[in-house]
């Protein structure tokens, strides 16, 4: 049975994978803070490992893994998900508060998470794995207002290059999938407080499908970048 942990796995996009893999067969250790929801995910899946952790918190990530190993066997695949957009605003609108809330779970959160699946990939037998990193649009075109969440998604597809460079020699390939407009609860609630300005969008189960495929390739292939996004948005010419 394949393995793969997931982050922010209780809500949203994370969710919707950690369901799919359940209902594909793998072992998946559910990770993110709120216990309740992990068990509402893994419920009728006995392949299912919850793994209640704040991604801030490096040691507790890191006991988080070994947990998930020492029931699962191994570790295939890190589906690097967890992530928050913070607070609205121009740059001078934005705390040092609001920017250390973004960063912690974006970009620390993200690198603790990698190190970790990393390094049980690079000592387990047979070594190597992958991992996905969630990055997103404003990873490459932000939208207004995003400085905290743009900053730290444009850092996560220099992380993703350098795992994937520094991981070769250890069997480890690194991906990131940028997602734009999967219907979330967060999203489908904005769209119903605001029907009329509603923005195109697909449905999250397209999410899943890819990070399936991107998975579940062999050893030898890898989607090094992949951006999925509802056809019509304001991605392509935006300006």
């Amino acid at each position: 049975m394949k393995t793969i942990l997931i982050t922010g796995a209780s809500a949203g996009i994370g969710a919707a994978c950690a369901r799919a893999f359940l209902e594909a067969g793998w072992h998946v250790g559910l990770l993110a803070r709120r216990a309740d929801a992990l068990a509402e995910v893994a419920e009728g899946h006995d392949n299912a490992v919850i793994l209640p952790c704040d991604v801030t918190d490096a040691s507790a990530v890191r006991a988080a893994f070994d947990t998930f190993v020492a029931q699962a066997g191994r570790l295939d695949v890190l589906f690097n998900n967890a992530g928050m957009f913070g607070t609205a605003g121009t740059a001078d609108e934005i705390t040092p508060e609001d920017w250390d809330r973004v960063r912690a779970v974006n970009l620390d959160g993200m690198i603790y998470c990698a190190q970790a699946a990393f390094a049980q990939m690079r000592r387990q037998d047979p070594q190597g794995g992958r991992i996905i990193n969630n990055g997103s649009i404003s990873a490459h075109t932000p939208r207004e207002g995003s400085i905290c969440y743009t900053t730290t998604k444009h850092a996560i597809t220099g992380m993703t290059k350098s795992l994937s460079l520094d991981g070769r020699p250890f069997g480890i390939a690194c991906s990131q999938i940028d997602i734009g407009n999967a219907r979330t609860e967060l999203l489908q609630g904005i769209i119903d407080r605001d029907p009329d300005n509603a923005p195109p969008t697909m449905d999250v189960r397209h999410v899943s499908d890819a990070v399936l495929h991107m998975a579940g390739l062999p050893a030898e292939a890898n989607v090094q970048f992949m951006t999925l996004m509802a056809t019509t948005m304001p991605y392509i010419g935006r300006g």
